[in-house]
Order: structure tokens, then C-alpha cells, then sequence
């Protein structure tokens, strides 16, 4: 139902998880922990399978908070549950304890953040745009506000597309090369003329430490082609109507 961080799982009173499409109620392209408000999913199946991830993070339903999605590079920061709608941004931040924070996936890259010392953390949403446009360092900056410090903080990366299931074309390679050539790195060729290979997560954990941290978990694994994992990419070519959403998520236990 959830996998784990080796080096998030070491901070003494945090909780987190980056869960799979195991362990809940939905049917169909869903089945079955579908986490997103946004899917066609049946409303009431998916605040079922929130509230179990609620649980199994140790907060009531209403405190386990995601966001209105938008690829950008905006961070918000949470003291309570959300008053009305969803903010539109890509990433929270929070000193709250009893608080989940998380974001919701379907093969972007889900990060999730803790300075063990200052007691803030963060859930960051990076899809390439996002990645690209600064959303990383958006969530640093905000953790940083609530009096958290860079070198501290410490980073998992969960599960996204990888590259050998991420084929882009000539048009999304120039974009990166246009913002620094030395983003050509992550590129590697396509099957098809013109197209390329791209590695998110490489290019995520760039991202990470040209901003100062360093501690940095990956755990490695590809949306796409794990059966765990619901994939957009994986149901445009299955011709799917819709597809799930994963939720992944940090809390810091009360003390």
C-alpha cells in the first residue's frame, strides 16, 4: 500500500509515505487507491481511500491536505486545514504538527522534504515544467521562512516516470537546452528520429543539490512500467479514459 525512505524513515517523529494504487476501494482504471479529487473516479470511493491514507498517517481525514495541481512553481504553507477549495499551487510547506502534507502524482515526480532540526517539512509536485520552472527551490525557500536551513534539509524522491519509459520530442529538448546546455546531459536518443530519452529524476536531483541539499533519497522507481504505480503516459497508450492518482505525503507526529 505505501513505500518508504530509508532516510525519511530515520527522522524521529515524522511520518511519511509515498503510496501505491494498493489498498483501496476504486474499480476499474482506478482500482484501487485512487487519491485524485480531479479523476472522474467515483467522489465518494475516493474520499474513502484518502481517508485510509489519512489513517495510516495518523491524522483525521481533514487534515490530510492536497492542492488544485498547475504545474508551477508556487508553494504554499499550511497551518490547518484548508479553509474552502484547494489552493492552486504545487507544493506545501508546514511547522504543524499533526499535519498531513502531500501531493498527487500520476508519473511527475513527488518529493518530499524535513529539516529534522528545525521541524519543517514539505511536499513538493515536479513534472518537467515544474522542475524546470523553479518549483523545487520555491519549496526550499518557503521551508526555509518557517526557519528551517538548506544544508539540513533532507529529500526523498519517489516514484515518477524514468527514462527508459520517458521518450519527449525535439521541441521539449530545446526548451531545456534554450534554459542551459548542460541540460543536454539528460537526455539520451529516442527510438524515433528527432526524439529523445529524458531523465526527470536525474534532472529533479540536479535541481536539489545546485540548491544546497544534499541529502537525498531516490528510490528509483518507474511509474510506467511498475504495476504499483498508475501511470498517465502508460493509459494515453492503452487508450484509457482517465486514469488514478497517487497521493504522497509527510506529517510530523505531535509531540
Amino acid at each position: 500500500m505505501m513505500l518508504g525512505s530509508s532516510l525519511l524513515s530515520a527522522v524521529p517523529g515524522l511520518r511519511h509515505a509515498f503510496f501505491t494504487c494498493e489498498g483501496g476501494v476504486s474499480d476499474g482504471v482506478y482500482a484501487s487507491l485512487n487519491g485524485g479529487p480531479g479523476s472522474q473516479d467515483d467522489p465518494a470511493k475516493v474520499a474513502e481511500n484518502r481517508a485510509r491514507m489519512a489513517t495510516q498517517m495518523g491524522v483525521r481525514p481533514e487534515h490530510f491536505l492536497t492542492l488544485h495541481q498547475i504545474h508551477s512553481p508556487d508553494t504554499v504553507v499550511a497551518s490547518g486545514p484548508w479553509n474552502g477549495s484547494r489552493p492552486r499551487a504545487d507544493a506545501i510547506v508546514t511547522r504543524t504538527e499533526g499535519l498531513a502534507i502531500g501531493v498527487t502524482t500520476a508519473d511527475c515526480g513527488p518529493i518530499l522534504f524535513v529539516d529534522p532540526s528545525a521541524r519543517v517539512i514539505g511536499a513538493a509536485h515536479a513534472g518537467w515544467k515544474g522542475a524546470l520552472t523553479g518549483i523545487l527551490e520555491s519549496t526550499i525557500g518557503a521551508m526555509e521562512k518557517l526557519g528551517a536551513i538548506r544544508g539540513s534539509i533532507v529529500a526523498a524522491i519517489g516514484p515518477l516516470i524514468r527514462q527508459h519509459s520517458y521518450e519527449v520530442g525535439p521541441e521539449f529538448v530545446e526548451r531545456f537546452l534554450d534554459a542551459d546546455a548542460e541540460y543536454g546531459r539528460f537526455f539520451l536518443p529516442g527510438e524515433r528520429d528527432g526524439h529523445a530519452m529524458f531523465d526527470l529524476g536525474g534532472f529533479i536531483r540536479l535541481r536539489l543539490e545546485n540548491a544546497g541539499v544534499l541529502l537525498i533519497d531516490d528510490l528509483g522507481i518507474d511509474t510506467y512500467s511498475d504495476a504499483r504505480c498508475f501511470s498517465y503516459r502508460r493509459s494515453v497508450h492503452r487508450k484509457e479514459p482517465d486514469y488514478g492518482r497517487h497521493v504522497h505525503a509527510i506529517a510530523l507526529e505531535r509531540e
